[in-house]
């Protein structure tokens, strides 16, 4: 069991966390003397593992809060490893260390390592964009590439965005906003911004990419699910010599009209290439607001499975 000065960090303060879990685990019997934790109970076993998997958290030097704990919580339920999870270092900046949140998100980060092109699937509010530029600004601190590309479809701008660069990047900076959001939350706005002028981001919107081949970098296509066919081919043959690319989406929110979306059926137009994953997220891995987990699964629940077609008479 925990030394003494572990167990007032993994019951909380006045107990809060201890009582979290006894609500989660109703059939177990928790009792707590001194620095001994003694769990019985038919979720007895469940409970104990849950215990050592938060020691092992609290020995890595993190701090439990009732989100981590409920997370813990979670995964401990589906059988998986929250402490090798809730420990990965995906970036180091200063004091701010970013991991992974969910097994689904560790997943998601392991992919993007140990392939040449990635596909996150999966809700708002899983990490896909923001993990993505994580792992660009490791990768490119490593000196793996020499910079990071931002990029995603302007629906509403469509392809006549004007021919001035300096007008254009003004009508689709709304666009592009969410992945300078990310980025500044890696850096800081001065270093985000130091980035930017040296060359070492670039954030265009998807119709700069035509024509253009990327070596030695890192780029990120998100809200891929806005994209076309057309689009997507053309997005995926630019990636050159040295270059890894994190394509993000979310089937669900597709804004592209009268055009079937470029991320659809993919799967098994390219699944089984050498170096290319797909990684699934859900609701699960949702880190937002509790709140947006809830909203994800109400609508998942009420859309349901597609229906089959009705037979011709």
């Amino acid at each position: 069991m925990p030394g003494d000065h572990l167990v007032t960090l993994l019951l909380g303060e006045r107990d809060e966390y201890l009582r979290q879990i006894e609500d989660a685990f109703p059939n177990a019997d928790i009792h707590v003397r001194g620095n001994e934790i003694s769990v019985g109970g038919t979720d007895g076993p469940v409970v104990g593992h849950l215990f050592e998997e938060l020691v092992v958290i609290l020995q890595e030097g993190q701090r439990l809060d009732g989100r981590t704990v409920t997370r813990t919580i979670d995964m401990v339920r589906q059988n998986e490893r929250p402490s090798e999870v809730l420990t990965t270092e995906v970036l180091r900046v200063g004091r701010k260390v970013i991991r992974p949140k969910s097994k689904g998100q560790k997943d998601y980060v392991e992919a993007i390592a140990n392939n040449v092109i990635t596909f996150g699937i999966g809700p708002a509010g899983t990490g896909k964009s923001w993990l993505a530029v994580a792992m660009g600004v490791q990768a490119l601190n490593a000196k793996q590439v020499e910079r990071i590309i931002l990029t995603r479809p302007a629906v509403e701008a469509g392809e006549s965005l004007g021919f001035l660069p300096g007008d254009m990047l003004a009508k689709v900076d709304p666009y592009l906003r969410p992945l300078y959001d990310a980025l500044y939350d890696m850096v800081e706005m001065e270093g985000g911004q130091r980035m930017l002028d040296r060359g070492q981001v670039e954030v265009a919107p998807l119709a700069f990419m035509r024509g253009r081949t990327l070596n030695n970098s890192f780029i990120i296509l998100d809200e891929a699910q806005n994209t076309t066919p057309q689009q997507m081919k053309m997005f995926l043959t630019r990636i050159g010599f040295g270059s890894k690319a994190v394509i993000n989406g979310d089937a669900s929110q597709v804004d592209v009209k009268g055009s079937k979306s470029g991320l659809a059926g993919l799967d098994k137009v390219l699944g089984g290439i050498d170096g290319l994953s797909f990684v699934r997220l859900s609701s699960r891995d949702v880190v937002r607001h509790r709140i947006v987990q809830d909203i994800v699964d109400a609508y998942e629940k009420s859309e349901g499975p597609a229906k089959p077609p009705k037979p011709r008479s």
